[in-house]
């Protein structure tokens, strides 16, 4: 590192990477591609910090070095140089909100998180707190998005307050707040929100068997009927089957692999498959397309069931009142809880469920697929009947 004071002749001459000496605390800092940039190093609150103050091709010298000698001047009073430098770019609450979500995006496998953000920030909060600079937002400017849905829409309410602190944590983390609107401070102004069930629906397993044979002699589409069948047969969820490939079915083998990026864990799962499951996928496969899905969308060529296309199932046949397809899963859980010896680890792993801490996790390193096998035939044979043959699945 060069200690001979800099000139803008010299600064524009030099080629060789490393920091030449700049002033007091000042750097010009030079890549290994040439290109130049301030740096200050200061020492705030007991730490040495770098900071950066742009590139030379948009700060000039003396630029610089005036910036550096405020950044000193505010660090002797025992500021923070950078965050006051937070301060001076305070974002909206609505340009918050947007940098939030950019920064989450990668975090979230489905991509229903960042529309649902969005929309719900954009009905509720935009119009009230938007425009206001994040700095500037108060717990009653918060109160003022959350009092009116409070207890009229508790399940909205949660999830944009959710949204709102989210916001305000980026933005603390940004330096441009202290402490967060939308946090324990707001606690004790909120009204008891009323409870809200969150159990999904499920029908009593030995109503399984009869539903099923209801759903076969329904008028919804093959695949509908038999992504439920198999749905149920797996104790799958709706999207992991909605979406399932034929390049994920190994038939020789009787296994399912499910990518990490369709579990809700992030982990990729293996599924045991039972004679009456394989004989589902033998019935479908007629409906093969250029997409691979194993059960395709009647409506839209080459894409997936949609979302609603089971739930719709359950509602034109009548059973919707009694079940939901997700509860499905805890027809199974019941079953093999109440008529099974399986062991507790083997029904959570059926249900891709994680058993235990970190640690009991770290140890325990087998999926336990064959025992898995055992039980998710058994469920089989009780869903369909103990000498089932192939069900046909009309329409």
């Amino acid at each position: 590192m060069a200690t001979k004071r800099l000139t803008v002749a010299r600064i524009r001459a030099l080629s060789v990477p490393g920091k030449y000496y700049a002033g007091p605390t000042l750097y010009l800092h030079v890549g290994p591609t040439g290109a130049k940039s301030w740096i200050q190093r200061l020492t705030i609150d007991g730490r040495r910090r770098d900071i950066g103050l742009g590139a030379f091709s948009l700060v000039s010298l003396a630029e610089a070095r005036e910036i550096a000698f405020d950044n000193r001047r505010l660090a002797r009073r025992g500021e923070n140089p950078m965050a006051a430098r937070a301060r001076a770019n305070v974002p909206s609450f609505e340009e918050a909100a947007l940098r939030t979500l950019d920064a989450n995006k990668a975090k979230w496998r489905n991509a229903k998180t960042a529309t649902t953000w969005l929309s719900r920030l954009e009905m509720y909060a935009f119009p009230v707190i938007g425009t206001l600079r994040v700095d500037s937002i108060t717990t009653v400017d918060v109160l003022r998005v959350l009092s009116p849905m409070w207890t009229a829409k508790p399940e909205v309410a949660r999830k944009t307050r959710q949204y709102l602190r989210a916001t305000f944590a980026w933005c603390q983390a940004h330096g441009y707040l202290e402490s967060n609107p939308a946090g324990e401070a707001i606690d004790g102004a909120l009204p008891r929100m009323p409870a809200v069930a969150r159990h999904f629906r499920a029908m009593p397993y030995g109503e399984v068997p009869a539903a099923l044979g209801t759903v076969d002699a329904s008028g919804a589409s093959i695949a509908a009927k038999a992504a439920f069948r198999f749905l149920v047969l797996t104790a799958a969820r709706s999207g992991e089957v909605r979406q399932a490939k034929w390049s994920e079915i190994d038939l020789e083998a009787r296994e399912w692999r499910v990518p990490a990026e369709r579990m809700k864990q992030g982990v990729a799962h293996r599924v045991p498959i039972s004679d009456q499951a394989v004989a589902v996928l033998e019935r479908v496969m007629p409906l093969r397309d250029a997409s691979g899905l194993v059960f395709p969308s009647p409506m839209r060529g080459g894409r997936p069931l949609s979302d609603m296309s089971l739930t719709k199932l359950l509602r034109d046949i009548g059973l919707a009142d009694r079940a939901t397809v997700h509860g499905m899963r805890s027809a199974f859980r019941d079953w093999a809880g109440e008529q099974t010896r399986t062991e507790h680890a083997v029904m959570e792993a059926a249900l891709a469920h994680s058993v235990g801490n970190a640690v009991e996790r770290s140890y325990a390193r087998s999926d336990l697929f064959d025992k898995r096998r055992v039980l998710m035939q058994r469920w089989a044979d009780f869903c369909t009947g103990e000498h089932a043959t192939v069900v046909r699945l009309h329409g």
